[in-house]
């Protein structure tokens, strides 16, 4: 004879339900932490975020085949509430280059252990007969979450050495964590816990989510006559001024000041580089322009010609409205 209940702690429809949250919260960190990877120039945190992108991918590739054996459709996911959804646009929002203790706190101080506690609390109220299938799933999302976790908060102790970037990350923690618990929760029972560092002293295996430890940048790695001809780019672009951009531009290019413009629409408010990589003999940069119509991404081609950079193209690349 056996204790055991014969039947879950959830029905079929809201097991369902909870996984399709699941889903969502492992899809977000997935797409956040790849799209986070070009604007991080911290190698270790770079490599770092990489790394969890392909276990995110899987976590969410297993509860998506799950649901399926739960009569519901697969691959579906769910947003916790719209409360809880702009908690995680919040936490995505850190996307300038020397917010990397930023980002990593949203994701390895806030979200991932609000994430595990719901798995951890799963898993204890989860029958171990009826429900071994959610279970296997649960055991093996909360082994690398917590992994996750320890290797994030390694790397933000790092990179957080002085007191102004830890007193920046944990005003970020704070600031999000005050957002999270104003939500109902990724079960949507208005139960927000978050696992506290003490509850992943043993955790091993950590090594092969990092490499060795450097200090965060203070400017993006790029030649210092080039950081000075993009910045006087962004400012030809916010002043509106078509000149200045001509002089910037490869004469063999072809379009100049129009190119630059394109898509612009209202007049710029603000210009920053986002991101910036070396390929080949020449620079990708991108600029995020804000205006009063919303953002967009500009992809702009840098060459050395004879003794300066020159613009060779341009090409919007992403498009936000407004907020």
């Amino acid at each position: 004879m056996t204790t055991h209940r014969l039947a879950g702690f959830l029905s079929v429809e809201a097991s369902a339900q909870r996984i399709r949250r699941y889903r969502y919260v492992e899809e977000r960190v997935m797409r956040m932490l790849g799209g986070w990877i070009a604007l991080t120039p911290e190698l270790t945190a770079k490599l770092l975020l990489g790394r969890h992108v392909w276990d995110c991918a899987q976590h969410a590739d297993l509860w998506g085949k799950r649901l399926l054996e739960l009569r519901s459709p697969a691959q579906q996911s769910e947003a916790p509430g719209p409360e809880f959804a702009r908690v995680v646009d919040e936490i995505e929002s850190a996307e300038a280059f020397h917010e990397t203790p930023e980002r990593l706190a949203g994701v390895y101080r806030v979200l991932k252990p609000c994430l595990l506690a719901a798995y951890e609390r799963h898993l204890v109220e989860s029958n171990p007969i009826y429900e071994s299938p959610t279970r296997r799933v649960l055991e093996r999302c909360i082994e690398e979450e917590r992994r996750h976790i320890v290797a994030g908060r390694t790397v933000l102790g790092h990179l957080a050495t002085t007191p102004v970037l830890a007193a920046r990350v944990d005003r970020r923690a704070s600031e999000l964590t005050a957002l999270l618990e104003a939500t109902s929760g990724i079960a949507g029972d208005g139960s927000v816990a978050l696992v506290r560092p003490e509850e992943l002293h043993g955790v091993a295996n950590i090594g092969q989510d990092l490499v060795g430890l450097e200090k965060p940048a203070g400017r993006w790695p790029i030649p210092a006559e080039l950081e000075a001809a993009v910045e006087a780019y962004g400012s030809a672009i916010l002043a509106g001024d078509a000149s200045a951009v001509d002089r910037l531009w490869l004469p063999a290019a072809g379009p100049t000041s129009p190119e630059a413009f394109r898509g612009l629409g209202d007049t710029p408010t603000a210009v920053a580089v986002v991101a910036c990589a070396k390929i080949g003999s020449y620079w990708m940069v991108k600029q995020r322009v804000t205006t009063g119509e919303g953002r967009l991404v500009l992809q702009s081609r840098w060459v050395f010609a004879g003794h300066e950079w020159r613009i060779a193209e341009v090409e919007v690349v992403r498009r936000e409205p407004v907020d």
